[in-house]
C-alpha cells in the first residue's frame, strides 16, 4: 500500500493518477488522503470533487481507496493560518496514511514550488536547513517515508499531462489572496523575476539541491564533533568546544541544543552560548523547556521542572546489542559489543535499575579504591543536574553503572568473556 497526498488541485490529481496507474501493474493499492481544513467555503465542494473522482477511477479499474479527515480547531492567536494549516495537514496526513497501513506518502509538489520555497527561506534570512528547501525524500520519526517525486519537474509538464489525460481538478481560490506570502511572490514577483531571468525557476531550485548537500555535510561534521565531545550523560565539552573553529563550533552547538531541546535552536541563543560561554566558567542561559548551565567545562541541559519522583526499581535483560528505551526514566540504555573492558553479557541478562539513594560505592579502575559517588562525581566534574540517572545493579546487588562515570570496575568482563559496553542515554531522541 502507498498514499498520495490529494487535494484536488491540478498537481496532486496528476500525481494520484500517474500513482494509480503504476500500481495496478506492480499489483499495489494506492490511498487517495484528503485533509478537510474547513477554511474555505468550497471545502464541502472540493471534498464531494475528491470522493467522486476516486469513486470513478476505482469503478474504471483503479486499485484506488479515499481517507479524509477534517482538521479541528482554529489556529491560535500567534500562529498564521498558513502554519496552522501545514502542521494540520502534515500530521492528518500521517494519521491516515498509517491507518491504511501505508509506509509510502507522495507529495505532489514540484520544481516551481521548490524555487518559491528557496526564495521565501532566503528573504527570511534563513541558513543552510531553510535554503535546503523541500527534502526529495525524508523518513520521519513516525517510520513514514515522505517523498516528492516531482521535484525536479516543471509546472508545464503537470499541466500537459492533465490535458493529455483528460483530467479535471479543482481550483483553491485562496490561492489569489495577496495576504499569504506564497501568493505575493507567485502573483507580484515571480512573473516578473520569470521574464527577466527564464532560467530562475531551474537556477533556484538547483541552488535548494545545493543547500541540502551543504546541509548534510554539517550534520555529518556535526556527528563527528559530538561524539568526541558529548559526554556520557549528555553533557557538552565546553572547552572542547571553543578548540574549534568558529563556524564548526556554531555547528556543533546548533546540533547538540537540537538534541537535548528537541527542536532547533534560536540563532541568537547560539550566537550568545557562544559569545559569553568563552569568558565564563560557570554560567546559566534560560531556552526552551528549561535553562542551559554551564559548570566546571560542561554544559548541561536543565529541564523546566524535575518531574515526578524516580519511579521504582525494575529488572530488566541488557544482554542484547541496540537500544532498550526507558520511557519511565526519560531515556535508554544503549548497548554495544565490547572489543575490550565492558560488562559481561551474562551478567546483564538480570540486572536491576533503581534511583541513588545514598551511601553507593563506585570504584573507577580496575586497581582503584571504591569511592563515594559523591566524591567520584566532584572528581569528573559532574554537576548536581547530571547525576539523576537511573543506577545498574546485578542481581546480587553489586554495582555496575553510572550514568556519567561509565561501568564499575568491579563488575568488568575476565578474558574470553563475551563483553558489551553501556551507554546511558538521557535525551528525547533516544527514546522514539
Amino acid at each position: 500500500m502507498l498514499a498520495v497526498a490529494y487535494s484536488g488541485g491540478r498537481d496532486s490529481t496528476a500525481l494520484l493518477h500517474v500513482a494509480a496507474r503504476q500500481a495496478c501493474s506492480l499489483g499495489l493499492r494506492v490511498a487517495a488522503l484528503h485533509v478537510h481544513h474547513g477554511l474555505s467555503p468550497q471545502a464541502d465542494a472540493w471534498l464531494a470533487h475528491c470522493r467522486a473522482q476516486c469513486e470513478a477511477w476505482a469503478a474504471a479499474g483503479l486499485p484506488l481507496e479515499f481517507h479524509v479527515r477534517r482538521l479541528q480547531g482554529r489556529p491560535a492567536a500567534a500562529q498564521s493560518v498558513e502554519a496552522w494549516a501545514r502542521e494540520g495537514r502534515y500530521q492528518a496526513l500521517a494519521e491516515m496514511a498509517h491507518a491504511a497501513g501505508a509506509e509510502l506518502l507522495l507529495l505532489a509538489q514540484h520544481r516551481r514550488d521548490q524555487a518559491e520555497t528557496f526564495v521565501l527561506q532566503a528573504l527570511r534570512g534563513a541558513g543552510a536547513a531553510g535554503l535546503a528547501a523541500m527534502p526529495a525524500a525524508q523518513w520521519r520519526a513516525d517510520g513514514l517515508l515522505w517523498v516528492r517525486p516531482w521535484l525536479a519537474r516543471p509546472r508545464e509538464a503537470i499541466e500537459a499531462y492533465l490535458e493529455e489525460q483528460g483530467l479535471a481538478f479543482v481550483d483553491d481560490d485562496s490561492n489569489t489572496d495577496p495576504r499569504y506570502a506564497r501568493n505575493r511572490l507567485r502573483l507580484a514577483v515571480w512573473p516578473a523575476l520569470s521574464e527577466a531571468f527564464p532560467a530562475a525557476e531551474a537556477g533556484l531550485a538547483q541552488a535548494a539541491a545545493w543547500a541540502q548537500q551543504a546541509l548534510e555535510l554539517q550534520r555529518e561534521i556535526a556527528d563527528e564533533d559530538l561524539r568526541k565531545l558529548e559526554a556520557d550523560g549528555g553533557e557538552l565539552d565546553w572547552q572542547g568546544l571553543t578548540l574549534l573553529s568558529e563556524a564548526r563550533a556554531s555547528n556543533a552547538l546548533r546540533a547538540w541544543l537540537q538534541r537535548r531541546l528537541g527542536e532547533a535552536a534560536p540563532a541568537s541563543l547560539v550566537r550568545r552560548l557562544l559569545d559569553e560561554g568563552r569568558a565564563l566558567t560557570t554560567a546559566a542561559w534560560p531556552c526552551v523547556g528549561g535553562a542551559l548551565k554551564l559548570y566546571r567545562g560542561r554544559l548541561s541541559f536543565m529541564p523546566e521542572q524535575a518531574g515526578p519522583a524516580a519511579p521504582a526499581a525494575s529488572w530488566l535483560d541488557l544482554s542484547r546489542p541496540g537500544l532498550h528505551p526507558m520511557p519511565d526514566w526519560g531515556g535508554a540504555w544503549q548497548v554495544e559489543p565490547a572489543g575490550a573492558g565492558g560488562l559481561p553479557a551474562a551478567l546483564l541478562a538480570r540486572v536491576e535499575m533503581r534511583a541513588r539513594v545514598g551511601g553507593e560505592q563506585f570504584q573507577q579502575q580496575p586497581r582503584g579504591v571504591a569511592r563515594s559517588l559523591k566524591k567520584c562525581f566532584q572528581a569528573a566534574a559532574l554537576p548536581a543536574w547530571a547525576r539523576q540517572g537511573p543506577l545498574l545493579f546485578a542481581a546480587d546487588g553489586r554495582l555496575l553503572y553510572v550514568p556519567g562515570l561509565g561501568a564499575d570496575a568491579r563488575g568488568l568482563a575476565e578474558p574470553g568473556e563475551a563483553r558489551l559496553a553501556l551507554r546511558w542515554r538521557p535525551d528525547p531522541v533516544a527514546v522514539l
